[in-house]
């Protein structure tokens, strides 16, 4: 009896160190209970990434106008009740955050957005280390709402970002978006790529826009989104907000590939884009099967303009362009980003669908033609389109306004405010199709109609894609 009663101590002192050693030993255990042993275990960081790119974003303030009240008999009520509520204010210039920017150049070339400095004088960017320098706009650019700005800072180099390829990103890779954010000073938020090629959402024409849900807020725009390499991939943007205005986790991102093109423009001097001289609309659901496709997918090609460069390629229509230069395309504006980021006369592969069929073409992509000649004109006389400014559309005034030139018209350019031309509803961007049932192809077309002196006006112009028409008694 006794002994084993010494073989049961035994036999649980030996399970008692076994539990204990098997405590210290398991790997889940390990994971969370073993002490760092190094200070890169506990010090994991962003702020090598940040101190890299940091010092090339910095801040852009301008001036802008303010409403200033004064003093006196001005700010009486008794006056006021019939000058109105403006009486008494005066309008001042003052300098306030307008948003921020990012060094591409040692030289102190400088990227930012368009609606950054749109409507602002006397620019300053305001460096990382608190300098300031007054700055020069080289190039402001409202389609992909992107600006260029150039400082002067004598020998000095100063410290810049360099550009990132933003067709290597995948969602799901870590970014930081770098800017001033209200105003407050530099501020860093990290996050991931959301989505890639949004073009539903944004300003400009060429939305084709990073999606990251690192915090940015009014004042990030014209700032860096930033690999954790250091690289700049794209310049924040604009945001998805609530009524308040704040961040709730959806910023986009213009890609540093169509960065690239408008530094390169602004350094040269000026901005034309490739033109492909074909349009067309997405390939839906319901579409798909009838061009032969498996699933959505590429542009259904509707109108090619002769002799333009998908004509030259071998593009058909009814073909569906479904990649170009290895790059899927899913809608217009894919395309357009695709074409308007490669240089001039470059040579790109083209995949087409033609009747359930692939095909490869080379696309050569040339500088669009200005012809007809845009012979500007302002009408004037007794007609409805007195105050309008016009010019002939061609591929070249089409690609550089961002309006459909596939078919030929009259551009409206401007309406003079008050004008007869205005009166009738006339905007920029309209086209001049038809007037008294004659067609309207050149501005000479146009004069020779509206001198003719007629009670009953029957015009047709294409707005936003809509043929509109209406008759004016005049």
């Amino acid at each position: 009896m006794r002994r084993h009663t010494n073989f049961q101590f035994r036999f649980l002192g030996a399970a008692f160190f076994l539990l204990v050693a098997f405590c210290f030993i398991s790997p889940v255990q390990s994971q969370t209970r073993t002490p760092p042993n190094s200070r890169e275990q506990i010090q994991l960081s962003f702020a090598p990434s940040v101190k890299k790119a940091a010092p090339a974003v910095v801040n852009i303030n301008g001036k802008r106008k303010a409403v200033e009240k004064s003093s006196g008999l001005r700010n009486d009520p008794f006056f006021r009740r019939f000058f109105g509520r403006g009486f008494g204010q005066k309008r001042e210039l003052q300098k306030v955050p307008i948003g921020s920017g990012v060094i591409v150049r040692p030289d102190g070339l400088i990227v930012t957005n368009n609606h950054v400095i749109a409507n602002s004088a006397e620019i300053t960017v305001v460096l990382a280390d608190r300098r300031e320098f007054p700055a020069k706009v080289i190039m402001a650019d409202k389609r992909t709402d992107l600006a260029v700005l150039k400082i002067e800072t004598g020998d000095d180099a100063l410290s810049y970002l360099k550009m990132g390829d933003s067709d290597t990103l995948e969602v799901g890779d870590l970014v930081l978006a770098i800017g001033n954010p209200f105003g407050v000073g530099q501020t860093v938020t990290s996050g991931i790529v959301s989505a890639l090629a949004r073009t539903t959402v944004g300003v400009g024409d060429f939305r084709f826009f990073i999606q990251t849900d690192a915090a940015i807020n009014p004042g990030n725009s014209g700032g860096a989104l930033v690999t954790l390499d250091g690289h700049l991939v794209g310049i924040n943007s604009a945001i998805y907000s609530l009524r308040g205005g704040g961040s709730i986790g959806i910023g986009f991102a213009v890609p540093t590939n169509m960065v690239q093109t408008v530094i390169h423009a602004a350094e040269g001097g000026s901005l034309i884009r490739p033109w492909l001289g074909a349009t067309g609309q997405a390939v839906t659901a319901e579409l798909a099967p009838f061009f032969g496709l498996s699933r959505p997918s590429g542009l259904a090609v509707n109108a090619i303009h002769p002799g333009g460069p998908a004509d030259k390629a071998g593009i058909q229509v009814g073909d569906v362009i479904i990649k170009i230069a290895g790059h899927e395309v899913s809608d217009l504006v894919a395309l357009r980003y695709r074409v308007a980021t490669q240089m001039l006369g470059t040579k790109v592969d083209v995949s087409v669908v033609r009747k359930g069929k692939k095909h490869e073409l080379i696309l050569v992509l040339t500088a669009p033609p200005e012809d007809p000649p845009r012979n500007t004109t302002s009408m004037i006389g007794h007609n409805p389109f007195n105050g309008a400014k016009v010019a002939n559309l061609s591929p070249a005034i089409g690609e550089e306004l961002g309006v459909d030139s596939m078919h030929p018209g009259v551009l409206v350019l401007d309406i003079g405010k008050g004008s007869p031309a205005a009166r009738i509803g006339l905007q920029a961007g309209d086209v001049v199709l038809r007037i008294n049932d004659r067609e309207i192809r050149l501005v000479q077309h146009m004069r020779e109609e509206l001198s003719k002196r007629v009670s009953t006006w029957k015009i047709s112009i294409r707005r936003n894609g809509k043929v509109l028409t209406s008759v004016i008694r005049w």
